[in-house]
């Protein structure tokens, strides 16, 4: 089982802190969510169904009818190798691990291409490139347009692009959502979350946007049932509410750009709007000075990093601050 962010239990208990008294920083998850309202009675007395108005508020907000719900985008990731011809796959790293690792499990071969950008990976001339935009933990960008020609590119070689989005949603201009599956490019597949920018991590859906006739081999290979009743209808809620949404995303970008400039005098950040990366020889010494005070932040082992999520309060903020402004490297 790989690592991931927000395992506050298991730090409270190494650290002795309560968890009450944390400042969890260790996932780029929006700290201010959608809240859920009441939800009707039936989606917890009924099985869950399909096309209960979830796929259509899906396609509305993602500008794509080429969907599949799933589990959250952890169930399409570790599913769609096993669907897919054995190749090798070009995989632009660091990245989210369990990408690397659910292709492997299928019995692909990986090839990792450091810090790449996506010119270098078609290089590579694989059936297969991978990439997350913006990159989960670098906070790396890749052009839109960029990544448009690299399907194209990929698409006359017979090959795929695959693109996990789950970081995108504050600039849904800059996404390749709208087009995967479509006839422009139907090598194109998206992975897209509802947890990160809605803030609704234990929710557990996600979408995959692919071909319809791998969408149909998924929805096969998962099996009926594979999100909850009251998750599709939260979902669904969430994704139709549009005012929420666009109050959210300039609030988000402003506060991705405070996060990054609180950082920026550490070493070299890069940020989103859910996430900053700070890069540094000293990221782990900061890591566990910070937990000491009780602020989990994620680190990286086989990189220099340091991934900081959002404060949720103007008293976080200033808790952060302070801690940032009073740490010296040993």
């Amino acid at each position: 089982m790989l690592e991931h962010g927000g395992r506050l239990r298991e730090a409270a208990a190494h650290y002795n802190i309560p968890l009450e008294n944390w400042l969890d920083l260790s996932t780029g998850i929006n700290p201010e969510a959608w809240p859920v309202p009441a939800l009707p009675p039936s989606v917890w007395h009924r099985l869950p169904e399909n096309h209960d108005g979830l796929e259509a508020a899906a396609a509305t907000y993602y500008g794509n009818t080429n969907l599949l719900p799933v589990a959250g985008s952890q169930a399409a990731i570790q599913w769609l190798p096993t669907l897919l011809p054995r190749g090798v796959v070009a995989c632009i790293s660091p990245i989210y691990a369990e990408h690397p690792q659910a292709w492997q499990h299928a019995g692909h071969k990986i090839r990792f291409l450091q810090n790449a950008l996506l010119p270098r990976a078609l290089a590579a001339a694989t059936p297969y490139v991978l990439l997350c935009n913006p990159n989960n933990p670098t906070a790396d960008r890749h052009p839109h347009d960029v990544a448009l020609d690299a399907a194209r590119q990929l698409k006359k070689r017979g090959g795929w692009l695959i693109v996990d989005e789950a970081f995108i949603d504050a600039t849904p201009e800059d996404s390749l959502t709208p087009l995967a599956g479509s006839e422009e490019a139907p090598n194109l597949i998206v992975f897209r979350s509802i947890g990160k920018f809605f803030g609704l991590a234990g929710i557990r859906v996600g979408f995959l946007f692919a071909a319809p006739e791998l969408l149909g081999r998924m929805s096969e290979a998962m099996g009926p049932w594979t999100i909850s009743g009251p998750s599709r209808e939260a979902a669904k809620l969430a994704l139709q509410d549009t005012a929420w949404q666009d109050a959210s995303r300039p609030r988000l970008l402003a506060a991705g750009e405070r996060l990054h400039q609180m950082l920026a005098p550490l070493g070299e950040v890069k940020s989103t709007a859910l996430f900053a990366t700070l890069t540094s020889h000293h990221a782990s010494e900061l890591h566990e000075a910070l937990a000491r005070q009780g602020i989990l932040t994620r680190r990286f082992d086989q990189q220099p990093l340091l991934r900081f999520g959002l404060p949720c309060s103007e008293g976080q903020w200033q808790r952060l601050g302070k801690a940032l402004v009073e740490w010296k490297p040993a």
